[in-house]
């Protein structure tokens, strides 16, 4: 998401009391709904999708890292294209584009097309979500009316997930999973609809100013070591083919620290990580993301594989996790952090985190849902909000106002990457586990799932020493 021009407005000459910016928030929320739900949207179908297409249990994974690998790679770039083109035109672009996605995803023949349509809804979302959050930010300018704006938008951001398990169940078992895609079109024409009709025209920079070589090259790394990771399920670590991968990832990204350290217009300016705080928030938060996206990939197999619950069932299932993660947020993250250092906070939220993912090693064929998978998924709500929270406020916090956005779309990246590679890599790791192990199938794939997550916990115990060491502000009083 890209830094906020002062002269930049949507509603420049507007009333603080124009109703218009409260109808222009609905539709916005729209969209942020749209992009939010499609992150999990299409989780609970995997299982019909990857029976239906064909696909392997290695490559399965691809349906949700396509996704979020594609916007968090293209997310800085995104934000910079929104401020070239004109928020109101990027908003429409990206919604058009998100729907045409959309639709080739809903119709894919085969598994590439539709990792191909996932990827190209990625692209789209990460000119959406900037541009969405920026025009939130210059047409809310008093303190009062700023407030709600963003607390509607993080909640409707913090529920789309939870909304996702639910529609996504209930298109799967009563229409098919292909509707997981096709719901988009009606969502994005009611949002592009409104804003047409209601967001005011912004002005558009004269030339481009973003970082296209930079934005290749960090999407290029992450790319190959996510694709790496997923072959050393048939080929091994020492694989050519997975060595090669993992070397190219690594030369990318060095190629990218040099470009931004020497372009005019980086993507990324590395002044905004050597703050140590920031960085440690950056660092925390995709390994949060990795083990969560995780949990979601294995439960949603172990719910409808071998507990054998309908599609929407499953997707109820899910909802705990989303109950204790508004919890989390607003019963404990909220009230905690004016009163403790962050770190006092996050250290134990990711150490509860850990927690509800190592009670998710003891999954077995017969293990019910109320004594085992339920406890896990509040003790992951609970850990995983209450560290999130104060990271992002972290994140964004000393920042130049002017680089306030290049400082929420880098965290917000941390997310996507997070969740790109914790999904490929537990999956590796599960799919190798459960090859070989000899039993029955249904056996060998509640024991990848069981291996696959205590590598989870060993994340999630990660993230809370990284917060421990490198996080030492004091709390935020306001």
């Amino acid at each position: 998401m890209s830094a906020t021009p002062a002269v930049d407005r949507e509603f420049p000459e507007a009333p603080q009391k124009d109703r218009r910016r409260w109808v222009a928030l609905a539709f916005i929320a729209v969209a942020q709904l749209m992009i939010a739900l499609d992150a999990t949207v299409v989780s609970i179908a995997l299982p019909s999708a990857q029976a239906a297409l064909h696909a392997s249990d290695a490559d399965r994974q691809w349906v949700v890292t396509a996704y979020t690998l594609a916007f968090g790679g293209l997310l800085l770039l995104g934000g910079r294209v929104a401020d070239y083109l004109g928020r109101k035109r990027a908003f429409l672009i990206g919604l058009a584009g998100f729907s045409i996605a959309s639709m080739l995803g809903g119709a894919a023949p085969d598994f590439a097309v539709l990792v191909a349509a996932r990827a190209l809804q990625g692209a789209f979302a990460a000119l959406l979500a900037p541009t969405a959050l920026s025009l939130l930010a210059v047409t809310f300018t008093q303190p009062r009316e700023r407030a709600t704006a963003f607390a509607v938008y993080g909640s409707i951001a913090g529920s789309g997930a939870a909304i996702g398990m639910l529609l996504g169940g209930a298109l799967t078992q009563y229409l098919s999973w292909r509707w997981c895609l096709y719901v988009n079109l009606p969502i994005a024409l009611i949002a592009a609809v409104g804003g047409w009709r209601v967001l005011a025209r912004s002005e558009s920079r004269p030339r481009p100013s973003f970082d296209l070589p930079g934005a290749l090259l960090v999407t290029g790394a992450l790319a190959a070591l996510v694709y790496a990771c997923t072959n050393v399920v048939t080929s091994g670590w020492s694989s050519p083919n997975v060595t090669g991968f993992l070397v190219a990832s690594a030369v990318m990204l060095v190629l990218f620290v040099l470009r931004e350290s020497s372009t005019s217009n980086p993507l990324l300016p590395l002044r905004i990580l050597a703050d140590r705080n920031r960085s440690g928030a950056y660092v925390t938060v995709g390994l949060g993301l990795a083990g969560m996206f995780g949990a979601f990939l294995f439960l949603t197999y172990y719910l409808q594989v071998v507990l054998r619950f309908p599609p929407l069932q499953a997707g109820l299932a899910f909802l705990p996790i989303t109950l204790a993660s508004q919890a989390g947020s607003w019963l404990i993250a909220r009230q905690l952090m004016p009163r403790v250092a962050p770190r006092l906070l996050m250290v134990p939220a990711a150490l509860v985190a850990m927690a509800g993912m190592a009670l998710l090693t003891q999954l077995h064929v017969d293990s019910g849902y109320m004594s085992l998978v339920l406890p896990a998924e509040i003790l992951l709500g609970l850990g995983i909000s209450s560290l999130m929270v104060p990271a992002f406020s972290i994140a964004t916090r000393g920042v130049d106002p002017r680089e306030a956005g290049v400082a929420s779309a880098t965290v917000n990246t941390a997310q996507q990457v997070g969740a790109s590679l914790g999904t490929a890599l537990l999956n590796t790791v599960a799919t190798s586990a459960t090859a070989g192990f000899a039993g029955v199938r249904t056996v060998a794939l509640v024991h990848g799932f069981s291996v696959a997550t205590a590598w989870g916990a060993g994340i999630l115990l990660l993230a809370a020493i990284t917060a421990g060491i490198l996080i030492n502000s004091r709390p935020s009083r306001r």
